[in-house]
């Protein structure tokens, strides 16, 4: 959930900033991006994108046992898919709001995939998710550990 939730926030304002809707969108739109991107974004996730990820990782022919190469794999697949799926999504929501260009819908969801995952993966993979890593070891295992004594 954290994960899903940092990647949700940095996107949105992402989104918001290349396409010059900082500022042109009020501070409740922006919540309500957020809030529907998170529920969107979770239920992907946990459903479909997740479990596709693990499975394509864990079919692969190298050593399980380095903990690195699993993290990055399962990071890159889950980018991947969430990328692919979560683009849509925005299309979608480009289309409702009447901001969808005047390109062809293949022409915009490719732009829009490319933008995403270039900045995407380098964030999943630099800053969220060894913070999120970081915070779940420092503050969740270490309370069910303290728990369990």
């Amino acid at each position: 959930m954290m994960m899903c939730f940092g990647m949700v926030i940095v996107m949105v304002f992402y989104n918001l900033a290349i396409n010059g809707l900082i500022g042109v969108m009020s501070f409740h739109d922006i919540l309500i991006q957020i809030t529907i991107g998170f529920i969107v974004f979770i239920l992907l996730d946990i459903f479909i994108v997740g479990p596709v990820a693990k499975k394509i990782t864990f079919s692969l022919p190298f050593d399980k046992s380095k903990k690195a190469y699993v993290i990055i794999s399962i990071s890159f697949f889950m980018v991947v898919g969430m990328v692919l799926l979560m683009s849509l999504y925005a299309l979608g929501v480009s289309y409702v709001m009447n901001s969808l260009s005047t390109e062809s819908f293949m022409l915009s969801y490719l732009f829009t995939v490319i933008k995403n995952f270039v900045f995407a993966f380098p964030v999943q993979l630099i800053i969220i998710g060894p913070l999120v890593r970081y915070l779940f070891m420092k503050f969740v295992k270490k309370s069910k550990v303290l728990k369990a004594v």
